[in-house]
């Protein structure tokens, strides 16, 4: 889409000479425009663009440049047409010292400008020899600099006006895709530093706290031999066994929870997808039924549903001895209800009446169920635990449905 008022400073560009060209710079500023919505590469666009007005202005070579960090230096992000020893001279350059730095500085667009300076400044033959003027734009976009593109020339020569007006037009269109690039970047570092704190939060919860028991063990078995009592010392070597071995199954199921990350297309899309080969890789039929059409839940609250039901589900395939599961999701009063149900043994089946297990003590010290707690309480929700009176399990979670306008956790 063009910037308002590019297609009408083309139009009052006056003069039969100039209507080729005029169609000609209409035609970049549209390319131009156009990549900006369908070209997810930069450097590809950039240098795509400086291809093409090289040719439009007749220019020799061109480069692009961007502000770094630090704010005092440019940077060359794309060149086409430039020797060698120039790109590797002018990968940065101070704003103090180049006609670019002024063109940033002021936001001043420099118009088939000598390039002495450039000649005394970097001592190359290409400024001495084949090059004798430039076209320095800067890089705006909403009041914001970005960097500059500049065109090299052999000679100087008058620029026409139905080419120059749409220098500053372009220079817009390409500061839009370098702060389209800069928030890209800041989103995907913004979501690096999630997935890096939620493994932390995975390997707190499900391994820190299972080496530590096994740290106490193995201090009570060691005061054990001490005392030359073997009967509590081999209790306690079996306590840190069980433990190790606990440990050792929780690091495979979390390393399989970040091999198989959340679907980025949604949660109800990863249960879909999650039930689909559920059968294959567990042996356990898994019927998935789905009563939304849509969660109102941000995605941070999404993940952690995933997660809860990826536990519940893991719980079926080591401990209930189930043949058949069903996954459910819900809305009822207010609430979602994600729930996991299943044909085997139940919770603690042994000496347990049916109903609910939310107090039993095994459930509390059970390292599943208490991660399961500690997420749904994250999201603002609550787990419930029962046997079926048909036999198997019911793990349900349910979460509140955010109010319209509520701020996102």
């Amino acid at each position: 889409m063009l910037l308002e008022g590019d297609g009408l400073k083309l139009a009052q560009a006056s003069g039969a000479e100039g209507a080729a060209r005029n169609f000609q710079a209409l035609r970049v500023l549209s390319e131009v425009a156009t990549g900006l919505a369908g070209e997810a590469d930069i450097e590809a666009l950039l240098k795509r663009f400086l291809g093409t007005m090289i040719r439009l202005v007749g220019a020799s070579a061109g480069a692009v440049r961007v502000l770094t960090s630090d704010g005092m230096h440019l940077r060359l992000v794309g060149a086409t047409g430039l020797p060698e020893d120039v790109v590797e001279h002018e990968k940065l350059v101070s704003l103090e010292c180049s006609l670019c730095g002024s063109a940033v500085m002021h936001d001043r667009v420099h118009h088939m400008v000598p390039v002495r300076s450039c000649a005394e400044h970097t001592g190359l033959a290409f400024f001495q020899r084949d090059c004798h003027a430039m076209v320095v734009v800067p890089l705006m976009f909403r009041g914001r600099v970005h960097g500059t593109y500049n065109l090299y020339f052999s000679e100087l020569r008058e620029v026409p006006e139905e080419v120059s007006v749409v220098f500053r037009s372009i220079g817009e269109h390409l500061g839009a895709a370098l702060e389209n690039a800069r928030l890209t970047r800041e989103n995907l570092r913004i979501t690096l530093m999630n997935e890096r704190q939620m493994m932390a939060n995975e390997v707190h919860d499900s391994l820190a706290q299972t080496l530590a028991y096994m740290k106490m063990r193995l201090a009570l078995m060691q005061d054990a031999l001490r005392a030359k009592e073997p009967e509590r010392a081999l209790k306690f070597a079996a306590d840190a066994k069980g433990a190790l071995d606990a440990a050792y199954a929780g690091l495979r199921e979390l390393l399989s929870q970040f091999r198989n990350r959340m679907d980025p297309l949604g949660l109800l899309h990863a249960l879909d997808a999650l039930a689909r080969d559920f059968l294959d890789r567990t042996g356990i039929e898994l019927d998935y039924d789905n009563r939304v059409s849509d969660l109102n839940l941000s995605v941070e609250d999404e993940a952690q549903v995933f997660h809860i039901v990826q536990e519940a589900l893991a719980n079926v395939v080591r401990h209930a001895g189930a043949t058949r599961a069903r996954l459910t999701v819900d809305l009822r009063a207010g609430h979602y209800e994600v729930t996991v149900e299943d044909n085997g043994k139940g919770f603690f089946a042994l000496g347990n009446p049916l109903g609910s297990f939310d107090e039993h003590p095994g459930l509390r010290q059970h390292l599943g169920i208490s991660i399961m707690r500690e997420r749904a309480e994250r999201i603002g929700g609550r787990i419930e635990l029962a046997n079926l009176r048909k036999g198997g399990a019911r793990t349900r979670l349910t979460v509140p449905v955010p109010q319209i306008g509520a701020k996102a956790r």
